[in-house]
């Protein structure tokens, strides 16, 4: 294998932290997250929904959501409101991308597939993954002000399939995205003299 292509490959792959979620612009954020940052999230997503499904291999379902949003790379990100009127041929472009990577680009495909296509359990926990995270982000943008925001979370729990993150989504309303930090706070005050 030539090394110059996996080098090629890799700097493909640095575009995903350039490339923003465009669909936000929507909703009004100015500076929405980048397609990396919520790949990292969804995989660490995907790990933790995959244990509370009791699947034997959480690393899998990993290491597929890191490579889900790849075709993102040479397509960009397209929001649902212009997918009416462009398509984009996402197949085509991740085929590109990884034709001159040989087997390792066999192995990437089959993990991309299998979450586009979500008929394995690993695929099916992925995808739930990536949308859980998108309802996150979602309520992270409406608690600060982005109230259209709240539209994907009502609009998610239809297309979720594991119990774990349907569970996760019901309970979405109950807390805040700020909770997570509250009475960790150390105040170190010392009394004047």
């Amino acid at each position: 294998m030539d090394e110059k292509n996996i080098l090629n490959y890799f700097f493909e792959l640095g575009q995903l932290k350039k490339i923003e979620h465009e669909g936000w612009r929507l909703a009004g954020v100015t500076h929405p997250e980048t397609v990396a940052g919520h790949a990292l999230r969804a995989a660490q997503i995907g790990f933790v929904l995959a244990k509370m499904e009791k699947y034997k291999n959480p690393q899998e379902v990993c290491t597929m959501i890191v490579f889900h949003d790849i075709a993102e790379c040479r397509t960009g990100d397209i929001h649902k409101v212009a997918n009416r009127y462009v398509k984009k041929d996402e197949q085509k472009a991740v085929k590109d991308q990884l034709k001159n990577i040989n087997e390792i680009g066999d192995d990437i495909f089959k993990l991309w597939q299998q979450v586009e296509q979500r008929k394995t359990t690993a695929g099916i926990i992925a995808k739930d993954a990536d949308l859980l995270e998108q309802a996150l982000l979602s309520k992270e943008y409406v608690e600060q002000g982005f109230s259209t925001a709240q539209d994907w979370i009502d609009n998610v729990n239809d297309y979720v399939m594991t119990d774990s993150a349907k569970k996760i989504l019901k309970k979405l309303d109950e807390v805040k995205s700020t909770d997570w930090w509250q009475g960790l706070k150390q105040i170190d005050l010392q009394k004047p003299e």
